[in-house]
């Protein structure tokens, strides 16, 4: 009724602007630690305190990453973050993705191919190509040096795309790729190997089924695949 939907309404309101306040207030916080670890690593330190400043730059780099990243799921799941699915052509954001991506490939000397398409399909660009960016440095990520970080599509029943992201990896169980979308959840083999937070492949997960999208992954035959299914866009 009208009621609940004013309820509703203001609720949302205050949820936005709940977020909104911790990301503006702590902005500053964080810019300063930052600046001021900038600032003594310019000094004339001993090797021993020169660590210590790199260890808290590494912290506030790590703290700013956390606050982006849990305001961003917030709002996806709150719904304040507003998405315009319309028609576009996809291989433009599989390059947008890869290119992002690709600095951390080339450091780890990982070949990153993107299959060419003339495909298009109904989707946010903006927000799907951070959620397709996710999972190629995801992908990237578990990658060993030299392997081979692959982005395809295929037609799925005639009516949807199915991106498919894929990297040979160490076996998945079951159990593992139904949690590997939590939020906070890292695989027991990575903790203390790979850099992350556990918060890419939910935010992914978020953006692509806030309008209807679906996103799983699997592994077989020693490769691990992330897979997002789109509504294919249809012609004029």
């Amino acid at each position: 009724n009208t009621v609940s939907a004013r309820n509703l309404a203001a609720e949302k309101d205050a949820i936005k602007t709940l977020i909104g306040d911790i990301s503006h207030q702590t902005k500053t916080p964080i810019a300063n630690l930052l600046l001021y670890a900038q600032l003594l690593a310019e000094q004339d330190l001993p090797p021993e305190s020169r660590a210590y400043v790199s260890a808290l730059e590494g912290q506030a780099e790590k703290l700013r990453f956390l606050i982006d990243a849990l305001v961003k799921t917030s709002r996806l799941e709150s719904g304040v973050l507003a998405m315009t699915p319309r028609r576009h052509g996809l291989q433009q954001m599989l390059e947008d993705a890869a290119a992002q991506a690709a600095p951390r490939a080339e450091a780890k000397g990982i070949a990153l191919t993107v299959e060419p398409t003339d495909l298009s399909a109904r989707f946010d660009p903006k927000w799907t190509t951070e959620a397709l960016y996710n999972l190629v440095d995801n992908a990237v990520k578990y990658s060993l040096p030299g392997g081979t970080v692959s982005v395809s599509l295929a037609v799925d029943r005639g009516r949807y795309a199915l991106l498919s992201v894929s990297n040979p990896s160490e076996p998945i169980s079951e159990k593992q790729l139904e949690r590997i979308f939590d939020r906070f959840y890292r695989l027991d083999s990575s903790r203390g190997l790979r850099p992350g937070y556990g918060l890419g492949l939910p935010v992914a997960r978020e953006l692509v089924e806030r309008w209807g999208g679906k996103i799983w992954a699997e592994h077989r035959a020693g490769a691990t695949r992330f897979l997002v299914r789109l509504p294919l866009a249809k012609e004029k």
